[in-house]
């Protein structure tokens, strides 16, 4: 039975489960057309602290604002938190020095993209590329929170010297990650200034930047099936590779999450893309970016031998036998 979770990990989790809803929020924003709400202003929302009579849409953005500087907060209270409570060089220390770095690079992405009016009805490439960056860094936050939060659980330390082929497999699944996510940001983009319109339809009338948006916006399928591959073979080779419960566990909810969201996927090209579709196409992404991470951190703690005798030891304790 393992001990209960501290208070510095409970709140590390509830941290990163936080981060997540604003996260979709964010999307919220974005797929509703409401991130010029506050107009081109920032920190301020149309040049003061309290918008008076706002529309929805200064609504919607300024409540983005809010949660966002809360989040902002909260991993600074968690890095203050950790100085205190954990030794000079400690593991959770870095995780969550990662953290605030990576919370304050994305405020200043997102308040770039009001500043600049990357946001409403702008169909530049220069959105584009920001918010592939915005996604990027979003999944790199993401994953210095999910570290923090598993290492003040208990987890062990990560190696990376020996990991051999592990270590180059969950490379591939960090950059295929990163490559869904940036399409995804551009599918997402064009579904929101273009909606309504399928997958492969180019309406007329459209500038050449609307025409290469829609035109990128059609791979991101086949993207998803490509990398959702790789996903299922990653999931089935790493437990061989640290046959290890928790990576074994960890790696079927992997495998078992990307096959809803290869799903979901289909409905929301399906239905054309409804808001509520496109944030729930996001949670599950969110879902398998934290277990992937969790799956590399529980294959990387571990050494081969290390690994097998643990699996062994576990098995041999629950009265079940099994090669390995």
């Amino acid at each position: 039975m393992q001990p209960p979770l501290s208070r510095f990990a409970r709140f590390a989790w509830g941290t990163l489960a936080y981060t997540v809803g604003v996260i979709l929020w964010g999307a919220f924003v974005r797929a509703t057309g409401s991130g010029a709400g506050c107009g081109s202003h920032w920190p301020l929302c149309d040049g003061e602290v309290v918008p008076r009579s706002p529309g929805v849409e200064t609504l919607i953005e300024y409540s983005h604002r809010l949660t966002s500087g809360l989040a902002l907060i909260l991993v600074v209270v968690l890095l203050i938190w950790a100085w205190r409570r954990y030794p000079t060089g400690h593991r959770v220390r870095f995780g969550a020095v990662l953290a605030v770095a990576f919370m304050v690079i994305e405020a200043l992405i997102g308040a770039g993209l009001v500043v600049f009016g990357l946001v409403g009805d702008n169909e530049s490439m220069a959105r584009a590329v920001v918010m592939s960056a915005h996604l990027v860094n979003t999944l790199i936050l993401v994953a210095a929170i999910t570290v923090t939060a598993w290492w003040s659980s208990g987890g062990p330390p990560i190696r990376l010297r020996g990991q051999g082929s592990v270590l180059w497999l969950l490379a591939g699944g960090a950059l295929g990650m990163s490559l869904l996510a940036v399409s995804g940001a551009i599918a997402a983009l064009g579904d929101t200034l273009f909606p309504s319109m399928g997958v492969g339809v180019t309406p007329e009338g459209l500038s050449p930047t609307g025409e290469t948006l829609l035109y990128l916006r059609n791979y991101h399928p086949f993207i998803a099936i490509a990398f959702g591959g790789f996903v299922f073979y990653l999931a089935s080779r790493l437990p061989r590779l640290r046959p290890h419960p928790a990576v074994s566990r960890l790696s079927m909810v992997l495998a078992s999450l990307y096959l809803v969201q290869l799903i979901a996927g289909v409905v929301n090209i399906a239905l054309l893309a409804p808001v509520w579709m496109q944030l729930l196409h996001l949670l599950l992404a969110n879902a398998i970016w934290i277990v992937l991470v969790l799956a590399g951190a529980a294959a990387l703690s571990l050494d081969p031998p290390a690994a097998r005798d643990g699996f062994v030891a576990e098995r041999r304790a629950t009265g079940s036998t099994l090669k390995v």
